[in-house]
């Protein structure tokens, strides 16, 4: 009976044990490499021309840390740790952070459709309908003067349309100066003035502390439809721009090749750093891809490219890592490329 009781002591110490390590979440948040997801059936747009090649979206895997989680993590390659409170803040809840990453994914959905629609010559109207403050800066003048969700419709005397009418009309000035903001906000019409100072983090840029987002609304002919599942964040907007646009025209623009990459689209077609960029080369190369298009920073140190090509060599991969500031460098490093098998 005693022998009887110890086995199940330890077997039930053994179970708890398992729980406790596979199952409770520590405060911390592992980011590691994922997949290399084929563009063609995520973007679907009327009458497609077909292409022998693959355009490919390269995604990074996180979630909360569970102890075995953290422990492999330690070990094994291009697998990042992170205090929870670095990638959600506090009181930011899981699904309302999962929600945040989907509506980036919309936005970068968006302005790749504007620039491929564009670059391809192809019908789009643009409606703009405000210009709305999402997020305020600690320690920053409009921290106390406005809220998320104003909409702000003047800056001085100039008309707001799109976050570029402020954020260019601030750039032009120095610390120390302020602006007049005209807002709505629940239906009444106000005008807050602001002092402009340095951001925390880049001394020498002043501004009232605001991250913005333009609402727009798209309308293109031919129609698109995007089936992007669960997949969030915003930067897949360069794969979906170079997708979009290779079922926009005729020419094979993927010239047979499997071409993978990865960066924010602006809607002026500007690429943007992302996160993550090594975990990504990882995973375009075990996708097989035969490309990898990387933000390059305009040359600055430290840039995505750099990075993506010092990971490139430390996995020996055989893909071409390629720099691009723009949509554009993207479309015409494939367009000089010869057919591939």
């Amino acid at each position: 009976m005693r022998l009887s009781r110890r086995y199940i002591i330890t077997a039930v110490i053994t179970i708890l044990l398992a729980l406790f390590l596979g199952g409770y979440r520590l405060p911390f948040y592992i980011y590691k490499p994922g997949g290399a997801e084929e563009l063609n059936p995520v973007v679907q747009v009327e009458g497609a021309y077909d292409s022998k090649g693959e355009m490919h979206l390269v995604t990074v895997r996180g979630g909360q840390a569970t102890p075995i989680q953290y422990l492999l993590a330690k070990v094994r390659p291009f697998h990042q740790i992170y205090p929870l409170e670095d990638i959600r803040p506090e009181g930011i809840s899981e699904s309302e952070y999962y929600h945040a990453q989907l509506q980036m994914m919309e936005t970068s959905q968006e302005a790749a459709q504007v620039v491929a629609y564009e670059a391809a010559g192809k019908d789009i109207e643009i409606q703009y309908q405000g210009v709305y403050v999402m997020n305020l800066l600690d320690g920053m003048p409009a921290e106390d003067e406005l809220k998320p969700g104003d909409r702000i419709t003047r800056v001085d005397d100039k008309k707001v349309t799109q976050s570029s009418d402020l954020v260019d009309y601030v750039d032009k000035m120095g610390e120390g100066e302020s602006v007049k903001l005209t807002i709505e906000r629940d239906g009444e019409e106000m005008v807050k003035e602001i002092e402009l100072a340095p951001f925390p983090d880049q001394k020498d840029k002043v501004g009232v502390g605001i991250t913005l987002v333009t609402d727009r609304s798209v309308d293109v002919n031919p129609k698109v439809k995007f089936k992007s599942g669960e997949i969030g964040g915003p930067s897949a907007g360069l794969m979906f721009s170079l997708e979009i646009y290779d079922q926009l025209t005729e020419e094979d623009i993927t010239r047979g090749y499997k071409v993978a990459g990865t960066g924010e689209i602006s809607y002026e077609g500007e690429v943007g750093r992302i996160g993550g960029i090594d975990k990504k080369v990882v995973a375009a190369d075990n996708a097989g891809a035969d490309i990898f298009f990387a933000p390059n920073d305009e040359g600055k140190k430290g840039s995505n490219y750099e990075v993506a090509q010092k990971t490139a060599q430390k996995i020996e991969t055989d893909m071409d890592i390629v720099p691009v500031d723009t949509f554009q460098d993207a479309l015409d490093y494939l367009n000089q490329l010869e057919p591939g098998e």
